[in-house]
């Protein structure tokens, strides 16, 4: 019975899988990322790690997937080394490192982790030393022999010139009084020191690097019979003032101080949290134009879109970043925040000049120039940092200047660059209309764009929306790129200038010369009301010499005849509006013959049943116009197909009669009779 119930156990955890033969909680991602390492290291033997080197430097790092491909660390490249794992030690002969590194308490611990600089100044207080010998449970986060070396002359003479006060405090801030392990260690969280309870702060980040007070693990969870050693790369000092309370006395932030006050963003900073600013000097604030600086410290909504844009919801530490990442800031936008070997950088610009300036609600890194938000921009400065400088440079010169710089809410839709590489329009009454019917009069997001939907222009026209596939369209002009929001104004990049509506398809036709005899076929067909009505119509329109290319007597006989005429004719108009940009590889329209068309782009050329359009896109109010050099002619009725149609319904009246003969023996008898005429329609 006992076998059986173990049997059923085991069934049982094979079902539900890993997740429940493999019971206990969730690896942290340094846990993780150690055992990456340890796969990494196998082949070499037992407790093996394969750590990552920066070359030229003594840094390792434990390695996660996408490091050990990559090869690099803060752009700069790496060896890749195999070490004893924590923990584990070598043996002589034996491959790997088989053996558990023996407990002793934490002092002789210290020797064994490579902190001797620490363990000679734990002997020099008169009450250390005993401490770390005796009974007890006790955490030291223990600074590598490298980080006693590199502090300050004149703060390493303090310490060791008072060992018994200033050493030995200095010391203790360095301890918890119970034993910690990485497991325990989480983001955000803050320990209580040895030294008069004053808070050590951890961050544990998502790619398995841990710090305390912005000190990074170097070696972790090495246990001795009072405790565990963690070593780190760096001696770590008090904290004592709150972000708020640095920008206070630092004279570096006086603009950021009075500009903090005037947004009421100092609770923020002054609060509970985990916050990383960036803090823009005096010097970044004087770099921006006089005018711009002005418009934003005199708009509070316009001010604090900016602070926010400096503080980011999370602490992060300069030892964390070894490569980019995206990071969210208080005012919700996202900043990418990455290093360049020793220097940080915000989105890919190294203008970071003092880093890890720690306070008890997270940490500071100043930075000497301002990030300034999209929501803090107007028109023109958005459009300054896209390719779109050739439109709003003509709307300076149109005198149109001000509906980009003001307090009006509008959307600039903004043809690229691009569309102007063979001039730009001259500057008339026409071009100046024109340029207003790319002002939207309100501030839209395209995220909110419907298919149909119309918009108000200040030049008084309506714009009509299309939404494709791959495609968001308004009138003839695509959107190239994301849309930027500005303080008061929306900017959409465009793939061409826009073509408002002129017009109905007939009056687009008939104002044409090119079409005259394709405006005669229509009304001879009795088509005319219908491509002058509301509709979304698409119109492959033939061009006078697409009709004098059919020879004389064919072309005679197809305008003799009105419904033949109009049924050729209706094959040339699509029963939706489709513009060139929301075509993609292959579109199949329906006319309104009936019959479909298949309208291809490929290489900026539109092709519609192969054939190619001369011109795409003229714009009317009930639909776009494309100039085709050739009368489409649609599929021909082939005898298969008649056929096919004859079977169907054949089959369907054998349907019919085998439902009869349920209630009839007479229909029994006539049943082979349409089954006969079946096989004969389907051959």
């Amino acid at each position: 019975m006992a076998l059986l119930m173990r049997l059923l156990a085991l069934a049982l955890a094979l079902a539900l899988g890993p997740a429940a033969t493999l019971a206990g909680p969730a690896k942290s991602p340094y846990q993780l990322v150690l055992q990456h390492s340890q796969l990494r290291g196998r082949q070499h033997g037992p407790n093996v790690c394969a750590v990552q080197k920066l070359i030229g430097t003594n840094k390792k790092y434990f390695t996660n997937c996408k490091q050990w491909y990559q090869r690099k660390i803060c752009g700069k490249s790496t060896v890749i080394s195999y070490e004893c794992c924590p923990g584990y030690e070598k043996v002589p002969g034996e491959k790997g490192c088989p053996a558990a590194l023996p407990l002793s308490n934490l002092y002789e611990t210290l020797g064994v982790v490579g902190s001797t600089t620490t363990q000679l100044y734990t002997e020099r207080t008169e009450k250390l030393r005993p401490e770390m010998e005796g009974p007890g449970s006790f955490t030291i986060f223990a600074p590598s022999n490298e980080a006693w070396a590199s502090l300050p002359a004149e703060v390493l003479d303090s310490l060791v010139s008072n060992v018994n006060i200033e050493l030995l405090n200095a010391l203790r801030y360095h301890m918890v009084d119970r034993r910690v392990l990485t497991d325990e260690l989480k983001h955000g969280m803050a320990l209580t020191s040895m030294y008069q309870n004053s808070n050590i702060q951890i961050h544990h980040y998502p790619n398995g690097i841990i710090t305390v007070n912005c000190a990074r693990l170097l070696k972790a969870d090495h246990h001795a019979t009072n405790g565990v050693v963690h070593l780190i790369d760096k001696v770590i000092s008090t904290i004592t003032n709150n972000i708020q309370q640095i920008i206070e006395i630092e004279d570096t932030f006086e603009t950021l101080r009075a500009a903090v006050a005037a947004s009421g963003l100092n609770t923020v900073l002054e609060g509970d949290g985990q916050f990383t600013l960036l803090a823009p000097t005096n010097e970044a604030f004087e770099k921006i134009p006089a005018e711009t600086l002005n418009r934003i410290l005199g708009d509070p909504e316009a001010l604090r879109d900016l602070l926010k844009n400096h503080i980011l919801k999370s602490a992060m530490c300069a030892e964390a970043i070894i490569a980019g990442m995206s990071m969210e800031t208080l005012g919700g936008t996202t900043l990418e925040v990455g290093c360049s070997g020793d220097m940080l950088t915000i989105n890919g610009k190294a203008i970071i000049s003092n880093k890890d300036i720690l306070a008890t609600n997270g940490v500071i890194h100043y930075i000497d120039e301002l990030l300034i938000p999209d929501s803090a921009k107007t028109l023109f400065e958005l459009a300054a940092e896209s390719d779109v400088s050739t439109v709003v440079d003509l709307f300076r010169q149109a005198g149109l200047g001000t509906h980009l710089s003001g307090s009006e809410r509008v959307t600039l839709l903004a043809p690229l660059n691009s569309v102007f590489k063979d001039g730009t329009p001259p500057l008339d009454a026409q071009t100046r209309s024109l340029l207003l019917n790319h002002i939207v009069k309100d501030q839209v997001a395209s995220k909110y764009l419907y298919h149909g939907q119309t918009l108000d222009t200040l030049g008084g026209k309506k714009l009509r929306v299309f939404v494709y596939r791959n495609s968001l369209c308004i009138e003839n002009s695509c959107i190239a790129a994301h849309d930027k929001r500005g303080r008061y104004g929306s900017l959409f990049t465009m793939d061409r200038m826009l073509t408002p509506p002129m017009g109905t398809v007939m009056d687009i036709l008939k104002g044409d010369s090119r079409f005259s005899m394709l405006v005669a076929a229509i009304q001879s067909a009795g088509l005319t009301e219908t491509l002058n009505r509301e509709g979304v119509y698409t119109v492959f329109a033939p061009t006078n010499e697409a009709f004098q290319a059919v020879p004389p007597e064919e072309l005679n006989k197809l305008l003799g005849n009105a419904k033949e005429l109009a049924n050729i004719l209706k094959y040339h108009v699509g029963d939706e509006i489709l513009v060139s940009g929301g075509i993609g590889a292959l579109v199949r329209l329906k006319s309104l013959q009936g019959d479909k068309l298949e309208v291809s782009s490929k290489n900026n050329v539109v092709n519609v049943n192969k054939e190619p359009v001369a011109e795409a896109d003229i714009m009317a109010t009930n639909g776009v116009v494309h100039v085709i050099t050739t009368i489409l002619q649609p599929p021909a009725n082939r005898p298969q197909e008649r056929g096919d149609e004859l079977a169907d319904s054949a089959l369907e009246i054998f349907k019919q009669a085998s439902a009869f003969s349920r209630a009839s023996q007479r229909s029994v008898r006539l049943a082979p009779v349409y089954q006969r005429l079946l096989e004969r329609m389907k051959h």
